[in-house]
């Protein structure tokens, strides 16, 4: 009879050995866990429910900055880190800082991430006022460029080394992009759930119909977002970039451009345009969202004893 040493039978039951075999769900699990637990008491803050007597600091005329951002670095970012040690080590790690830190890509990319999205918002936002388009004041312009910084600083930095750059190839190695899209997107945006409670979701104006909206314009957009992510090699700060110049855009200019189309507008629109983006990505990658053709586009299903597994 065989003696199983009882230190091997730990390590191969314990919850390092469960993380390494469901890897993404374990991702997941502590991104939205840690991100809502961290955010618990912004939510219940006088800055949210009103249930706490306790308000946060406001910085640059929000509390987001020290309400909301704490979580979110602590969610997405952390839980890709912890995962990625436990998983593949300094190995994995290496691979995965190597991802963000991937910014020599040709200049058309950079081009594509700054501009593409101000120039769809901007149209849409045309459309949608009926023309009614106010000039922006000088200042206004001038805070575009340090505020996109401050951008990719915290949301860019906190969210795309998990969703994009940890979650994203596990999920195509194993379900193909279209997959992945569809894991990932909504995730990423029911991620966001718990600050429909504070004033980032506009509490207490914000209708459950706003929160679908939302909802669904994540799933859209993420579908752009990985289509970028594939076709520049898996390049962290063009993704990051991409992703923040539609937060930058909407929050510096839409209030004065467009001073007549209002938040729930805004959204409306928003998705509307991500469907057109979307639907036109997978038409024309044939569904590959800018995959290499040497990857099988729709996804393996690992052995049941490898640790790739969700």
């Amino acid at each position: 009879m065989a003696v199983v040493d009882s230190a091997s039978r730990t390590t191969s039951s314990g919850p390092a050995a469960l993380v390494r075999r469901h890897p993404l769900t374990a991702f997941f699990t502590l991104a939205l866990g840690l991100s809502w637990l961290a955010w618990t008491p912004w939510v219940l803050s006088r800055d949210g429910l009103g249930v706490l007597d306790l308000s946060f600091p406001s910085v640059l005329g929000t509390t987001q900055l020290t309400g909301m951002l704490p979580g979110a670095y602590l969610g997405p970012l952390g839980a890709a880190f912890v995962i990625t040690a436990l998983t593949t080590g300094r190995a994995g790690l290496r691979t995965w800082v190597g991802r963000l830190l991937r910014w020599r890509v040709a200049p058309r990319w950079y081009a594509v991430a700054l501009l593409a999205v101000p120039v769809a918002v901007l149209a849409l936002g045309t459309v949608a006022s009926g023309g009614d388009v106010r000039a922006p004041g000088a200042l206004v312009v001038a805070s575009y460029l340090p505020l996109l910084v401050l951008q990719v600083l915290t949301t860019g930095l906190a969210e795309e080394p998990g969703w994009r750059d940890f979650a994203l190839p596990l999920l195509q190695e194993r379900f193909g992009p279209l997959g992945a899209a569809a894991v990932l997107g909504p995730l990423w945006g029911v991620w966001h759930l718990p600050l429909f409670l504070t004033e980032w979701g506009s509490w207490p104006d914000v209708t459950w119909t706003a929160v679908a909206v939302f909802v669904a314009f994540s799933a859209l957009f993420n579908v752009v977002i990985i289509w970028l992510f594939n076709r520049t090699g898996q390049s962290l700060p063009i993704v990051m970039l991409f992703h923040v110049s539609l937060n930058n855009t909407v929050t510096v200019f839409w209030a004065q451009v467009f001073p007549g189309v209002g938040g729930d507008a805004l959204q409306t629109w928003l998705l509307g345009g991500a469907a057109v983006a979307a639907t036109a990505v997978v038409v024309l990658t044939r569904g590959r969202l800018g995959l290499p053709r040497s990857t099988a586009p729709w996804g393996a299903t690992p052995a049941r004893s490898a640790g790739s597994a969700v």
